[in-house]
């Protein structure tokens, strides 16, 4: 069995496993290198965004209600994602810690350090917590995709207790993305030498670089920054192109519980918490 990637650009992706199909970070409309436009992408099985930013959440409202695909995103996210119109119940608000499950898709949100925040119609502004996910595909393919992070000390943790196998981790500045404000951008949230230090913290065989349209210098300098830190040996950089489908094959040897992590001997998998359908209550 094997694991495709399609680079959409910026920072997206399509991950298509042996049972589903992923869409991350689906910023296909004015996206001048996406292969899909929002009428022809896919039907995915499940939509992740990491944050309201308008080339991460870009068309997820209208390939849901077009697709009926759930979407899994931050609080601020999902807000919007209501008022454009998609159901309450397509729609699952992340934060770290907790581990779902969509369908066989299990999504492990973790610790992201940027920002997130949307405006709504009505001109409220609403804030959410920005995440990184990691999702399976298949025994041996686990992805860890950076959702703008910048480096910090605890993906040296996350790769502990998780053991993404593929890292998608941005290396440059999205190139050609408005930049207003006084200053100017030097960076992504990531610079090539820290996202070579991030790939080894996480302990991945597989660094995709992202965050751009094009690869341009910062992904030359990414594939001399990975071996200086490489403590593995055998790490591959890919920086594809717009359309380009990456195959991975699986590693060998068993990984943690995506969702539990290691466990003694007794402990049921297939546990689940006993908890109630249907919204929220609300207090008078």
């Amino acid at each position: 069995m094997t694991t495709t990637l399609k680079f959409l650009g910026a920072s997206g992706f399509e991950v298509v496993g042996p049972r589903f199909r992923i869409l991350m970070e689906p910023f296909l409309r004015g996206n001048p290198v996406a292969p899909y436009t929002p009428e022809t992408v896919p039907t995915p099985d499940l939509i992740l965004v990491s944050h309201a930013a308008w080339d991460h959440m870009g068309d997820a409202a209208e390939i849901a209600i077009r697709t009926g695909a759930p979407v899994a995103c931050p609080a601020d996210v999902a807000e919007k994602l209501y008022e454009e119109g998609v159901p309450f119940d397509q729609v699952r608000a992340l934060i770290w810690g907790v581990c779902y499950a969509f369908g066989e898709i299990v999504v492990r949100p973790v610790e992201c350090h940027h920002w997130t925040s949307a405006t709504l119609k009505d001109g409220r502004n609403v804030s959410g917590v920005p995440i990184s996910f990691i999702v399976e595909t298949e025994p041996g393919v686990r992805i860890y995709h950076f959702g703008d992070t910048a480096i910090f000390p605890g993906l040296r943790l996350i790769g502990e207790l998780y053991r993404p196998t593929v890292g998608l981790i941005g290396c440059a500045q999205t190139d050609g993305l408005p930049d207003p404000g006084a200053g100017h951008i030097l960076t992504g949230e990531m610079n090539p030498d820290e996202a070579a230090r991030a790939a080894d913290w996480l302990g991945i065989r597989h660094l995709v670089a992202t965050h751009y349209m094009h690869p341009g210098p910062e992904v030359d300098e990414l594939r001399r920054r990975t071996p200086v830190y490489d403590t593995s040996g055998s790490r591959i950089v890919h920086a594809p192109s717009g359309g380009d489908l990456i195959t991975i094959e699986p590693e060998r040897g068993e990984l943690p519980s995506l969702a539990w992590g290691l466990t003694s001997d007794a402990w049921d998998h297939a546990y689940r918490p006993d908890v109630a359908p249907g919204p929220i209550p609300t207090t008078a």
